[in-house]
């Protein structure tokens, strides 16, 4: 899923990739998707696109946003997934867009389970882009201790760690794929009650949401994601369903699975107690 990370990497990537290039074809869904959701009608993307030069790309929250002049902008969010494609490679025969840039290359978007694919120019009144871009990121200086605290005392009742790093769109970008390995290495249970956190607990979080999340962007995202090449990064991710069946990495303890919040959590039953 884009996460930080991804939308950080495939960004980065992609504007090494993409600068410069003008838009010469839009291709629009050869494969309908029930819960992929369009800025207006999709119809009229190429419209929009078409003779439009790449300036940027810009990776925030859960977004990636390919700018382009004019104010034309090309976003898509989480459960999307983008390639790139040189002009002598084999075209896939599913997507929910195809972009074909004046060189010949094009870029592919498929939606999974869901996602959002925006063309627009200007603006877009879309409460999880804008707040993608307007919220502060952990990768920011300023979401330092006083930032962490004021989360915690806004919140207004006592919820659980991972209510209050992953849901409501706090942080965006942070969902459950990454928070398994924040918690993990803060030895924090995703059950446990924010009022329960002592200043050293907070700090010692602070520091794993931070880390831990340079460290998935250091070494070219999760091994379970892929970048815009196609190529999954080289970060192992220490919880997920994929190691739930391995031994602890620090202890040997169990690996405990349970359904939570709408989603898996993963946690060692010795290094993060309840």
């Amino acid at each position: 899923m884009l996460e930080i990370p991804e939308s950080k990497i495939i960004a980065d990537m992609a504007t090494g990739i993409l600068r410069g290039k003008v838009v010469a074809d839009v291709i629009n869904a050869t494969s309908l998707h029930r819960f992929t959701w369009y800025e207006g009608d999709p119809l009229l993307y190429a419209a929009i696109l078409v003779g439009r030069k790449v300036v940027d790309v810009k990776g925030y929250g859960s977004y990636v946003d390919i700018c382009l002049d004019d104010e034309t902008h090309l976003a898509f969010s989480d459960g999307t997934n983008v390639k790139y494609y040189e002009k002598a490679e084999k075209c896939p025969a599913k997507f929910q867009l195809l972009v074909v840039f004046d060189d010949d290359s094009y870029i592919v978007l498929t939606v999974a389970m869901y996602g959002g694919i925006y063309a627009f120019r200007g603006g877009i009144d879309n409460v999880y882009y804008n707040g993608s871009i307007e919220k502060l990121s952990p990768l920011d200086d300023k979401f330092d201790m006083d930032y962490l605290n004021g989360m915690i005392e806004n919140v207004g009742k006592d919820i659980s760690v991972k209510a209050l790093l992953a849901t409501e769109q706090r942080i965006p970008g942070l969902g459950n794929g990454v928070l398994q390995d924040i918690l993990f290495n803060a030895g924090i249970n995703p059950r446990r009650k924010i009022s329960s956190l002592s200043a050293k607990d907070r700090e010692t979080l602070l520091i794993s949401i931070k880390e831990t999340l340079n460290d998935m962007i250091s070494k070219g995202g999760r091994d379970s994601e892929k970048n815009i090449l196609g190529i999954p990064g080289g970060y192992h991710c220490l919880l997920s369903s994929k190691t739930c069946h391995e031994p602890c990495p620090r202890c040997g303890g169990r690996i405990m699975k349970e359904a939570y919040l709408g989603g898996s959590v993963y946690y060692c039953s010795e290094c993060q107690k309840k």
